[in-house]
């Protein structure tokens, strides 16, 4: 839209100036789909169907197909997101658990820079502030029960703490036994590939959380190797290398969900394999070739 805001109509008026075929909608359908996306969103998945200079789109593109790309990515977004939010999860509870039970003494853990990193503590007390406390309901309850306590148990603190953050706190813990040790329930003996290949699931979760594009997501740097990963052609960047890891973690927390998963990620793409269009980029974008 560039610097100026365009009306509804001047939105469907620049869209035909630049050659997309909108007949296949009602104007009042049309404006219906512009007032739910919005101009600016849409063009995220726009760019696929233009010229080289991205000036016009391509002969004969109906925008039809646009809205079909949108909403197959929306739907992928959607399965990922239950699927990951399981790997989440488990991998919280795992790092709840193990540290404190090998600190059982001292629930408060996460704060000793004995046992972390001393510039993870300095940010996290700066992190765990009244606003934080106040906005989260146990927290909340656990210091009116407790006022002399600073901090709320690493159980209770955790189940508040981003998929991010949750990764950044296990990467701040100094006893590398303690990391290997959960390291290697995902069947990861390296703690710098393990790394990557839970970075990997949380960039995937953040896209989908916050609504991003993520057909033609490409990791800046390649996935790790392992015998258990089967990437295909040996991309190790693009999403079906992500889709991978994601059944890799989630092949050790239960293969009855690693089934589902895959299950569901073949009917889908089975799905939408049948429009040319979206063939196309399922094997060139996201690079699924199952």
């Amino acid at each position: 839209m560039g610097r100026v805001a365009l009306s509804i109509d001047d939105q469907i008026k620049r869209l035909e100036e630049k050659g997309l075929d909108l007949s296949c909608y009602e104007t009042s359908k049309l404006k219906e789909i512009l007032l739910d996306i919005g101009y600016y969103r849409l063009g995220f998945y726009t760019y696929y169907f233009m010229d080289d200079e991205k000036e016009n789109f391509l002969n004969g593109i109906k925008i039809s197909e646009i809205i079909e790309l949108y909403y197959m990515d929306i739907d992928l977004k959607y399965i990922l997101m239950k699927y990951i939010n399981r790997i989440e999860i488990n991998f919280r509870t795992k790092l709840i658990y193990y540290p404190s039970i090998i600190n059982k003494q001292d629930p408060f853990w996460f704060v000793d820079e004995a046992l972390m990193k001393k510039d993870f503590v300095e940010d996290f007390k700066k992190r765990y502030d009244d606003n934080f406390k106040r906005d989260n309901l146990m927290l909340k309850k656990h210091h009116i029960n407790h006022p002399a306590d600073i901090y709320a148990p690493a159980w209770k603190t955790f189940e508040y703490l981003s998929f991010g953050s949750i990764i950044t706190l296990f990467d701040a813990i100094k006893d590398l036994e303690i990391k290997n040790r959960i390291s290697k329930l995902y069947q990861v003996n390296d703690l710098g590939k393990f790394m990557r290949l839970i970075h990997a699931v949380r960039q995937i979760r953040n896209i989908c959380a916050h609504s991003n594009v993520l057909f033609d997501f490409s990791l800046p740097q390649s996935l790790s190797s392992h015998p258990k990963i089967n990437y295909n052609k040996g991309d190790r960047n693009s999403l079906d290398a992500s889709l991978k890891v994601i059944a890799f973690f989630l092949e050790s927390i239960s293969i009855n969900r690693l089934a589902e998963f895959k299950s569901e990620i073949y009917s889908f793409f089975e799905k939408h394999k049948v429009k040319p269009h979206l063939l196309e980029i399922i094997r060139n974008h996201i690079k699924y070739l199952d």
